[in-house]
């Protein structure tokens, strides 16, 4: 089974030598490596031609500056392989990376693509937030981690993917001014795809100050909430304009006002703040736990939007809800 690498490259000549080289040593897979030169103007073209004169199996597509979308989906266009796998020009690949997902996506037909976990590196500059990222990322084991904390955060680290090409190829880069991974992750789950994990560090995901996703106000927090409310809005309360928020601490109250933007008003928040407790918010009276179900079920069984930043919290609330006989995915969904 042929695995297409597709690879976008911009400016990328200081690091595209190695990611080409982590590449072309996967061990147990056929692949062709599709690199994009997306009009640089450094020697990115010149070592990715090198490359291909030295191995067959990389093809090069060159042209103007088109951004990244375009050049993905050019590049996805001209792939040949029944799977697709993503690298970023700056990012090295563990040996078996591409086998290990191929064995996977054999074995569960049912999924349409997979990730794999990352180390971060250089390991010497990297916030308390990546390093936080990162150990989430690592905590999601199987398809349904990924589908349960989809609206959390992206939960599949865009250069770590290998999807079914015939998908991939539907589906598509979009230009939507939020980052493009994320987009096609959450239209993929909300047209019923699913997507797993193989739970190693197979990816070693280079973080620096450089990066597109550190510079471009698509990759922004704001941007990244404007994806979240947008499918929140047309997926999880496609039918139903009103719902009940938990939590409105400063994740849910950003979460609550993109929300409105979609016509989507909360019915009820519940909070445990006693100085919110007994107030409206919104129009909507702010309840304690306890009162959830009483509430709900007046209301003819709302859906329930859990809006909460940290993992421990929002773990606890997750048992809360579950103590109530009440199952995520079905009558709630985190998002923080």
């Amino acid at each position: 089974m042929l695995v297409s690498v597709l690879l976008p490259v911009f400016n990328a000549e200081r690091t595209l030598a190695l990611a080409l080289e982590s590449v072309l040593r996967q061990r147990g897979v056929e692949l062709e490596c599709v690199a994009v030169d997306d009009g640089s103007k450094d020697g990115s073209l010149a070592c990715l031609e090198r490359a291909a004169r030295a191995d067959g199996r990389v093809r090069v597509l060159s042209g103007e500056h088109r951004g990244i979308v375009g050049a993905l989906n050019h590049g996805l266009g001209a792939c040949r392989g029944e799977l697709v796998a993503r690298m970023d020009a700056d990012d090295i690949m563990r040996g078996e990376r591409l086998a290990a997902q191929l064995e996977l996506l054999r074995a569960r037909p049912e999924l349409s693509g997979v990730g794999c976990h990352v180390r971060l590196f250089p390991r010497g500059k990297l916030s308390a937030g990546r390093l936080s990222y990162e150990r989430w990322l690592g905590s999601l084991q199987g398809a349904a981690d990924v589908a349960r904390d989809l609206f959390v955060e992206c939960p599949l680290a865009h250069p770590s993917w290998m999807l079914r090409g015939d998908v991939f190829r539907q589906f598509g880069y979009r230009e939507m001014g939020w980052p493009e991974d994320y987009d096609l992750l959450l239209r993929l789950h909300g047209a019923g795809h699913r997507l797993g994990v193989v739970p190693r560090r197979l990816l070693c995901w280079r973080d620096s100050p450089g990066r597109l996703s550190r510079r471009d106000e698509r990759y922004s927090e704001r941007r990244f909430l404007a994806a979240k409310a947008h499918f929140l809005a047309h997926d999880w309360l496609r039918e139903q304009p009103r719902y009940i928020l938990w939590g409105y601490g400063d994740t849910g109250r950003r979460l609550c006002a993109a929300l409105r933007e979609h016509g989507r008003q909360p019915h009820a928040i519940v909070e445990v703040h006693p100085g919110r407790l007994g107030q409206r918010i919104q129009g909507a009276p702010v309840v304690p736990p306890e009162r959830l179900l009483e509430v709900r079920a007046a209301a003819g069984g709302l859906p329930i939007i859990v809006s909460v930043a940290h993992a421990g919290p929002r773990a606890q609330v997750r048992q809360a809800l579950a103590d109530l006989q009440l199952r995520e995915l079905l009558d709630f969904v985190c998002a923080a």
